[in-house]
């Protein structure tokens, strides 16, 4: 496609792709032409009904979300990242621990280190870890196409029970503020006006979605590429100082963002061909990420390529407010299982993964892991 056609129309419903570097960039540096409204297309159609994730200053444009995101740069900001660490790393190395033969690394590491670690940021119960995964898996499934019946009465029966949760958590923290990010919304103040309890409600949907999904694919796609890839297991095991570089690289050669929404303002003309007004477009992060006019041989993973030019955490206004909280997870994780365990190896068996619009990874990851003492006999 980036050869041949870089701008065309896709399933589902004709939107609109873009797969080169350069088309990806102009698309999000230039908000008034490509607005983030497009969300709203994608993850609200008439199906659903109303939608949190739909709603939330992801899908909105400026002066709106720079208003917003200016309220939540505390609870994503370095201060917060430095101060779970070492809470996140004792949890990495109890999780990596349960790590015995043949595993799902999926249900065992992936998924609860990031949920602890947005369960701690927003300060929700650790109890609902696993419906905290549920009702994830459920929104980022959301397409324009409508599903079967019962998967889109799945789907409104757990926007309303998250929805319903979140209500229930900003009453309490309305009543007894505690120091945590729920609280700080509260509180917050944006034109000399308070957010509502239905604008905190979107904001928590996007965090928890955000922080989740996301950083779950990015820990999966690590250990596969690993398993696939002893020869860099070795070298990581050897030099855990490249873990940092090896996230990078991950990140632009398998992140877990594949493309974005946008909707097109007016007739615009990208790589000659003409985006008609109105159209949804999807910037496509992986292509550009893979792009050969941007990246040297850019199906090779390069250890020490570098993060320079990589559009993983998208660009501009709406670059990636939880990037940094991302990298130190990823980090942590990998620190965590390089140290114990020598060799990881797939499990057989064809590999099931999610169906989303912008987001891909595993569902499971069976894993045969070796620790290192073994790996020595």
């Amino acid at each position: 496609m980036r050869r041949v056609s870089p701008v065309c129309q896709v399933d589902p419903g004709g939107m609109w792709a873009v797969t080169r570097y350069e088309d990806v960039l102009f698309v999000m540096k230039n908000p008034a032409l490509f607005s983030s409204e497009g969300f709203k297309v994608a993850w609200q159609p008439p199906w659903v009904g109303y939608n949190p994730f739909a709603n939330s200053m992801l899908a909105m444009d400026p002066p709106a979300h720079t208003r917003l995101r200016s309220l939540i740069h505390r609870a994503f900001g370095a201060a917060t990242v430095a101060r779970i660490e070492p809470r996140l790393r004792a949890v990495a190395v109890e999780l990596t621990n349960r790590l015995v033969e043949e595993t799902d690394f999926v249900q065992a590491v992936g998924h609860p280190m990031p949920a602890f670690a947005i369960g701690e940021i927003l300060g929700l119960d650790h109890a609902l870890h696993a419906n905290f995964k549920r009702w994830a898996d459920d929104i980022v499934a959301i397409t324009p196409e409508l599903p079967l019946p019962e998967d889109a009465q799945r789907v409104r029966t757990t926007i309303a029970e998250l929805s319903g949760y979140l209500m229930e958590v900003i009453a309490k923290r309305r009543r007894a503020p505690v120091d945590d990010t729920v609280s700080d919304l509260v509180r917050a103040e944006s034109d000399g006006q308070r957010l509502t309890d239905t604008e905190i409600v979107d904001f928590l949907v996007l965090l928890l979605l955000g922080g989740l999904e996301t950083t779950t694919h990015l820990l999966s796609n690590s250990l596969l590429f690993l398993a696939d890839h002893p020869e860099m297991m070795r070298q990581l095991h050897a030099e855990p100082g490249l873990i940092p570089l090896f996230v990078e690289e991950m990140l632009r050669y398998d992140g877990p963002v594949q493309a974005l929404a946008r909707i097109a303002t007016s007739d615009v003309v990208l790589s000659g061909v003409t985006i008609p007004r109105g159209a949804l477009v999807i910037p496509m992060l992986a292509s550009a990420n893979r792009d050969e006019a941007k990246f040297k041989d850019p199906d090779r993973f390069d250890l020490h390529r570098g993060s320079q030019g990589g559009l993983h955490f998208g660009h501009g206004v709406h670059f990636c407010i939880g990037a940094a909280l991302a990298r130190m997870e990823a980090r942590v994780a990998l620190e965590a299982v390089i140290a114990r365990f020598q060799r990881v190896e797939r499990v057989p068996g064809e590999l099931q993964y999610n169906r989303t619009l912008t987001v891909r990874g595993p569902v499971t990851l069976p894993l045969r892991f070796t620790p290192v003492s073994a790996a020595g006999q």
